[in-house]
């Protein structure tokens, strides 16, 4: 699966005409899974729908006509506005999964399905009555996305994979309309399947929790639950070559230009336009960091974290961890 542009915890909304249900799914859940529970299938509607059509960051491209053009359209995204997602503390309650239960007094199952067709939150059937037609039909239909018993054993430690998959897929589908646009804009990384496995590795390695994409320099911003802040800057070939070229054009020590030709360092210059100045001379390993390389399909890939002190980036994030805490804490 192609590296989404945008992840970050979200919410899994259970919904079981049975209340004592509800609290035992929620309560066996890993912790970091938050979810929300209604045994109401009217109020589980009204909230889904609410929060499911504000969802924060929703992205979106821009489409502008020329007359005479050739395709007679130009299509332009704003890519600053996918890291500023990290921004809205309302991101962590974005409905994601939905796990509902076939037979309820109000509404099946399938019909709750049917009224949230046209919101992009993946569905799980969670029951034990609906039978295999059922739901291999709705799953045909595109009401459903997972099926799962509540009779078969193994049956939690099932939904709990499936929901964590379920909201990878989300994310990996709403980064999908953008990717090919984004490609455009020195991007290209985010289909390299070389590429995502490094971004997988650094995630595990350091406890990363949620990652976007990064503008300026190209790169991923990566957060820990905590909020501590990350960017994993990546440069191509061409990129590398752009600031040897302008070191060498603003007369830069010879040890900086011998380290970018030999592609032993990583720039982040984080003053000024991103590249070398004069200023840097004196000080210039201090804006810098040791280039790992991955060897993708269309390019060699130079990366390399550098940690972000508080206020370097416009905002500060509110961070997973104080989300759950805060969750514990309210009726």
């Amino acid at each position: 699966m192609p590296l989404p542009i945008y992840s970050h915890p979200s919410l899994t909304v259970l919904i079981d005409d049975s209340d004592s249900f509800l609290k035992s799914v929620a309560f066996q859940l890993d912790p970091a899974l938050a979810s929300k529970c209604f045994a109401d299938t009217s109020s589980a509607l009204a909230w889904i729908g609410a929060h499911g059509e504000r969802q924060p960051g929703r992205l979106a491209a821009s489409h502008d006509t020329y007359p005479g053009a050739q395709d007679g359209c130009n299509v332009a995204v704003d890519i600053d506005q996918i890291h500023r997602i990290s921004f809205e503390p309302e991101r962590f309650m974005t409905p994601s999964v939905v796990v509902v239960d076939y037979s309820m007094p109000q509404m099946d199952g399938l019909e709750l399905c049917e009224a949230l067709r046209h919101l992009p939150c993946k569905k799980i059937l969670f029951t034990g009555v609906a039978d295999e037609k059922v739901a291999v039909d709705a799953f045909n239909r595109g009401l459903i996305d997972r099926y799962i018993k509540k009779s078969d054993d193994g049956a939690l430690d099932r939904l709990e994979a499936e929901i964590v998959a379920l909201q990878r897929e989300y994310f990996a589908a709403r980064s999908d309309p953008l990717r090919d646009m984004l490609e455009l804009h020195n991007h290209s990384f985010l289909s390299d399947p070389a590429f995502s496995a490094v971004v997988r590795m650094v995630i595990e390695q350091h406890g990363i929790v949620e990652h976007y994409l990064y503008p300026n320099p190209a790169g991923i911003l990566l957060y820990d639950a905590r909020g501590r802040a990350q960017l994993l800057v990546v440069e191509t070939e061409a990129g590398m070559n752009a600031h040897h070229e302008v070191g060498c054009d603003s007369d830069a020590p010879p040890s900086f230009l011998q380290a970018v030709r030999e592609r032993c360092i990583v720039p982040y210059f984080r003053e000024g336009d991103g590249m070398y100045a004069r200023d840097f001379a004196r000080n210039w390993h201090r804006w810098t960091a040791p280039a790992q390389c991955c060897r993708g399909a269309q390019d060699n890939y130079y990366w390399a974290l550098f940690p972000l002190a508080p206020g370097e980036l416009d905002q500060p994030a509110h961070p997973f961890s104080s989300f759950l805490r805060e969750r514990e804490t309210t009726p």
